[in-house]
């Protein structure tokens, strides 16, 4: 398991350019609010700390992890961002459901990431169980918003 190798809030604070100038768009799911909350404050506590006014952070909510693909798309339309950030949560269940929305989402991003003329970073946590889940939105591995957010950060100033 490659996250229990690197606790996903650490990083090394002089890595990351100033984001004083940036302007970031964050798409995050409703479906598993707990989760997706969490990732959320994350990414908005990490991209202020590292100097992004809190008015240059849009957020849009989207009501699953498919739909992610959509408000990312979006948001590329709308312009004026440097870095889109998604955030959703998909937690496996009884059917073949999660394999499907995991790998369509992926490849949905993957797409917009060759087309766009700025970075969109994938946030989607594809979890076994809740446990998991939050585990890596705060807890014990630390919060996969912050490591978005860095990454954002980083690949807007590439």
């Amino acid at each position: 398991m490659a996250t229990a190798l690197k606790h996903l809030s650490d990083y090394d604070p002089a890595s990351v350019p100033d984001a004083t100038n940036m302007c970031v768009g964050i798409v995050v799911s409703e479906w598993n609010s707990e989760i997706t909350d969490a990732l959320l404050e994350g990414a908005v506590n990490t991209l202020t700390k590292h100097g992004c006014l809190p008015e240059n952070i849009h957020v849009k909510r989207v009501p699953g992890s498919f739909e992610l693909i959509y408000g990312a798309r979006q948001m590329t339309l709308n312009g004026g961002y440097d870095a889109i950030i998604i955030l959703g949560s998909v937690i496996r269940g009884d059917t073949p459901h999660f394999d499907y929305i995991c790998q369509g989402v992926t490849y949905g991003i993957a797409r917009l990431n060759t087309i766009s003329e700025m970075p969109i970073v994938y946030g989607l946590l594809t979890t076994n169980d809740l446990q998991q889940a939050k585990d890596r939105s705060g807890g014990r591995l630390g919060n996969k918003g912050d490591e978005c957010a860095v990454v954002a950060i980083k690949m807007a100033k590439f």
